[in-house]
């Protein structure tokens, strides 16, 4: 039995069933969905598992395939599609104690990311997988000399813009949840650095009771990740899943190293730390 939740903990999961078609997606839809480099799921038949659900946003990012994420923090949720199993965020399970077995759409990755390991990697879905394929999203935004950035519908956008302060994949069980993935991806910039362009006033933000600052903003039409403002450290925290342009620098560390799931690994080069970053 594997059980697991949302980061604020309204939707719960059991897993019961023999687990398959664990995968890694890299595609822009599930990029935006989660803020992450990409999002990791495992397969489970509908009759082995169980969830306990609560509110959802729900966005049919394209036809016939809705992407639902916790309406109060913000948690990417299991996807359905027909033909297929269901497939469970894997960052939202404790104790999952499996492996991925290939990467999807590696042909739209992220540009800042780079795999490293040997898994098969497809530039679509894998053979067999008779799913259609779907367009990425046109860029909605004007040219900027910035990086731009949006949610999953484009209702919510924005520019980073000035130095930054640092990028870095975070690999704490907070980040697992709120991202429903191994590990969370973001640039810090100063809060004069982030401009929002369009539908500030849409984003929701959810921030865990117990914690001093961990906050999570997403776009209340379809659960994408945004940008968190945080005014009592002058700084905005930008999940590079939601980047349409490439940042201005790529990820240079992994702070929460000890929290690395079972699942997932670290492969590069970059500086590790096993708590927060060393400054």
């Amino acid at each position: 039995m594997v059980s697991g939740q949302c980061l604020c903990g309204a939707h719960q999961f059991e897993l019961s069933g023999p687990l398959q078609m664990n995968h890694h997606c890299h595609c822009e839809f599930c990029r935006k969905q989660y803020g992450s480099a990409c999002a990791s799921m495992v397969g489970v038949a509908p009759e082995d598992w169980s969830w306990t659900r609560g509110d959802v946003i729900a966005y049919e990012s394209s036809p016939g395939l809705i992407r639902e994420s916790c309406a109060t923090c913000g948690t990417a949720l299991p996807l359905k599609i027909e033909g297929l199993p269901d497939f469970v965020p894997a960052g939202c399970l404790d104790d999952l104690d499996t492996e991925m077995e290939f990467h999807i759409f590696v042909g739209s990755k992220a540009p800042w990311f780079e795999i490293r390991d040997e898994l098969p990697a497809f530039d679509a879905y894998p053979p067999g997988v008779e799913t259609p394929i779907q367009a990425s999203r046109p860029l909605e935004q004007p040219p900027s000399e910035g990086a731009r950035g949006s949610c999953l519908c484009g209702d919510v956008r924005y520019v980073v813009e000035g130095t930054p302060i640092a990028a870095r994949h975070c690999h704490c069980t907070r980040c697992q949840k709120a991202r429903a993935a191994g590990f969370a991806s973001n640039l810090v910039v100063p809060i004069e650095g982030l401009r929002f362009t369009a539908g500030e006033d849409g984003v929701r933000r959810y921030k865990v009771p117990e914690a001093r600052y961990f906050t999570q903003c997403f776009c209340g039409n379809c659960g994408g990740k945004v940008p968190t403002v945080d005014t009592s450290r002058k700084i905005a925290v930008v999940p590079l899943g939601g980047l349409d342009d490439p940042p201005p620098i790529a990820p240079q560390e992994h702070i929460w190293t000890a929290d690395v799931p079972a699942w997932s690994e670290i492969l590069d080069d970059l500086p590790r730390f096993e708590g927060p970053p060393a400054d």
